[in-house]
């Protein structure tokens, strides 16, 4: 009896033993993450603000986190394509992606989606917001406002244009809200990405864009483009001349255009935490302090539950406004 009883203890000890090493183990590949390069998805093509945000904060996380960051571009569908990928990846910490508000309206916005916005994902943190502008090519002399946009589009009935980086992004939204609030019949064209809708707007095969003032404050610094309205409630320190969609003939519009990070759903929490800990740290440093205020971003930081409340919120409001609007993508 007395052997069984030793024989139990000892038994025990060594599950002890084991027990102790393997949460030892556990934390040290916890504490070593990273290990190996991390994948960060853009799920539009290169030259947007999404693109620049991404790569821009990825070069400073890589110097923090001691891994590459890769940014792959994955177009297609509203950033369907880019969103479900990530939404399927092993949720290790390895793959992470950037959305826009395309993140809260797409539920609304497609009929059937494959996979679930809230549910497949795991929040990091909110990045920042970047205004969108309206814009035209600057060699159009009847044009100069959005008085004069909304004259000429409610006498031309079906003439004029507006391009867009595809449907659901901001860049559409931003357009169709203007359309509907200010009752008029202007044709959406979109595109799989921004770079190509603004070089057809350069080239005159569409009329005017909502674009992000990222990839058009270049241009209109050229004098290629002409700015005509932000679509934020306030005027951006980027453009402070040019005025609001609100202030400029359309009372009520605004949107505003958010970034934001995240992983699978099913990421552990300490590397959740790791990485928003890093992208908030990046966003101190010079480097993407100066090109945030170079594209016009203005920098937001959160902690990933903020971003959850934040993305549930945006969702249920964009949800009320497509169903008022009719917006749809089928």
């Amino acid at each position: 009896m007395k052997k069984n009883i030793r024989r139990l203890s000892g038994i025990k000890a060594v599950c002890a033993a084991a027990a102790l090493t393997g949460l030892f183990v556990t934390g040290t590949a916890a504490a070593a993450y990273p290990e190996r390069p991390i994948t960060w998805i853009v799920p539009f093509p290169p030259g947007g603000a999404m693109d620049v945000i991404a790569r821009t904060l990825g070069e400073s996380l890589a110097k923090d986190l001691g891994q590459p960051i890769v940014v792959e571009n994955k177009p297609g569908a509203g950033g369907n394509i880019g969103s479900a990928q990530v939404a399927n990846a092993k949720p290790d910490g390895y793959t992470i992606m950037i959305v826009a508000n395309g993140m809260a309206v797409n539920p609304s916005l497609y009929k059937k989606l494959n996979y679930d916005p809230i549910a497949d994902f795991a929040p990091i943190s909110l990045l920042a917001d970047v205004p969108n502008i309206l814009v035209t090519q600057a060699t159009r002399k009847d044009v100069n406002s959005v008085e004069d946009v909304i004259e000429q589009a409610r006498a031309n009935p079906g003439k004029y244009t507006y391009a867009s980086a595809g449907v659901g992004t901001s860049i559409h939204l931003a357009g169709a809200l203007f359309t509907y609030l200010g009752k008029l019949d202007m044709l959406h064209v979109p595109y799989k990405g921004s770079g190509p809708a603004v070089s057809d707007l350069l080239g005159g095969q569409v009329d005017y864009m909502f674009d992000s003032i990222t990839s058009s404050k270049p241009h209109i610094d050229s004098g290629k483009l002409k700015a005509l309205a932000i679509t934020t409630s306030k005027r951006s320190a980027s453009l402070p001349d040019v005025p609001t969609v609100a202030e400029s003939g359309l009372p009520g519009y605004e949107l505003r255009p958010w970034f934001a990070t995240f992983a699978p759903a099913g990421t552990p929490p300490e590397v959740i935490q790791t990485l928003q800990k890093a992208m908030v740290k990046a966003m101190d440093t010079d480097k993407v302090k100066t090109t945030f205020k170079t594209i016009g971003a203005e920098r937001i930081g959160s902690t990933p539950e903020e971003l959850r409340t934040y993305l549930q919120s945006e969702t249920d409001k964009w949800k009320q406004i497509l169903s008022e609007t009719g917006i749809s993508a089928q």
